[in-house]
């Protein structure tokens, strides 16, 4: 292969139908040389990139439902169906993206840069009138924030897919691309802290809202500390299970600090010992700590819970974009001609994780509603209790045993990976 820093003209000499040599005039296009070494800056920029979208995700994540409710003044059933139909949407989206991204064509800056740049204002707009309450009010209100939540999640996967599939074109050298990933889930991680950190103080809840409470409907929703986490069964658990209410945001942020920390621990750590042993360390080491806290509910417990938690969510947040570039290498050294197929792989990732995502809620949200989850009381009846210590301690354990099983069963170990990358390095 010929690289060269700017565009150079070729003389290419090939026989015609009568065995008589003609000359042909190429261009190439101009090409980067990708096996060097990420320099700190480079990196860095990486990381940066991805933080808008990570900015907007857990501001729509820890906010828009009570935004919903609370200041654009819509019902309940109407904000869970723009949050449930907005979510859906965004997964669906995620595959259909990724196919058009492999049908584009390449261009001066790239085939992906396009896409994140050309969404990018569509994006802010979206987002703005998302935010935005219109003039009108009922259905009309409903329907202005259902497109408007379908649209944003919409530009957000143009700009999201691409971003990730861009650790492909980094660099040759899988180490260099581990690095890269690892960067970049360390500043999302510490996103997600300050954003915790952020949420110090319950918001204020509109007299309007209180005054519609007489139904039951908008009573829960009022009281909600964290209505980004609410729909989640560790803050049910340490609420009306383990009595640990008064203590779960210091559990969250502490859950988030040791995740920041442990993530360049994991990035030795999958170096030395491979990231197939990695990923079972990673996923195995929250089983016993989880059933810990269910059998010892105490303060102590709860925060050596969410330190060892940290632990494995730095894994989990880690490790499966790590392994996802050797997948793509080692389809491309199966199938050498097909190429161009990054956006695809990174799309199904996404999808399959918001799809496993919404479905474990939906299932949880369901047992709990068959025990008798009371909506907005203080305290819950024993089998809503007993389910929540399900969910928390035998559900995970049970998924978590399911994973490591079909773990064993994944091909690519570091012997796999270092033979992949010579060959690669051949085809190249």
């Amino acid at each position: 292969r010929w690289v060269s820093p700017a565009p150079a003209w070729a003389s290419v000499s090939q026989p015609d139908l009568r065995g008589r040599h003609r000359l042909e005039i190429l261009l190439l296009p101009p090409q980067t040389e990708l096996g060097h070494k990420l320099t700190l800056c480079s990196k860095l920029c990486f990381a940066i990139g991805g933080a808008p979208k990570e900015v907007a995700a857990s501001a729509t994540a820890f906010f828009l439902q009570i935004y919903l409710l609370d200041v654009a003044q819509i019902n309940p059933f109407q904000a869970s169906m723009v949050l449930f139909i907005g979510k859906a949407w965004g997964a669906v989206t995620d595959p259909i993206v990724g196919f058009f991204i492999t049908k584009t064509r390449w261009t001066k800056i790239g085939r992906l840069m396009p896409w994140m740049v050309g969404c990018s204002p569509f994006l802010v707009v979206s987002y703005f009138y998302l935010w935005f309450v219109p003039p009108f009010v009922s259905t009309g209100r409903f329907i202005w924030y259902l497109g408007f939540y379908c649209l944003y999640q919409t530009l957000i996967t143009c700009f999201h897919v691409p971003y990730s599939a861009l650790t492909m074109f980094l660099s040759t050298d899988q180490k260099e691309r581990d690095s890269a990933t690892a960067y970049r889930e360390l500043q999302r991680a510490r996103r997600r802290r300050l954003t915790c950190m952020s949420l110090r103080e319950p918001p204020p809840i509109s007299p309007r809202v209180m005054s519609r409470n007489d139904d039951g409907g908008v009573r829960d929703a009022g009281g909600r500390r964290h209505p980004g986490l609410v729909q989640s069964n560790f803050v049910l658990f340490c609420t009306y299970a383990a009595d640990l209410r008064d203590h779960f945001q210091n559990i969250v942020l502490t859950i988030l600090v040791s995740a920041v920390i442990s993530i360049p621990v994991w990035q030795w750590f999958l170096q030395k010992f491979g990231k197939k042993t990695a990923a079972f360390c990673g996923i195995t080491w929250i089983m016993p700590f989880t059933l810990m806290l269910v059998f010892i509910p105490n303060v102590v417990v709860a925060y050596v819970v969410a330190v060892s938690s940290g632990l494995s969510v730095a894994a989990s947040l880690l490790l499966p974009w790590s392994m996802l570039p050797d997948v793509v290498d080692d389809f491309r050294l199966a199938n050498p001609y097909c190429k161009g197929h990054e956006a695809i792989f990174y799309s199904f990732y996404v999808f399959f994780t918001k799809f496993a995502a919404g479905i474990s809620l939906g299932v949880s949200t369901l047992c709990l509603e068959f025990a008798g989850y009371n909506t907005g009381a203080c305290k819950q009846p024993a089998p809503v209790v007993y389910t929540l210590k399900l969910l928390i301690g035998a559900a995970p354990v049970a998924f978590i045993v399911t994973g490591l099983m079909i773990l064993l069963l994944y091909p690519i170990s570091e012997d796999v990976r270092l033979r992949n990358r010579l060959c690669l390095d051949e085809l190249r």
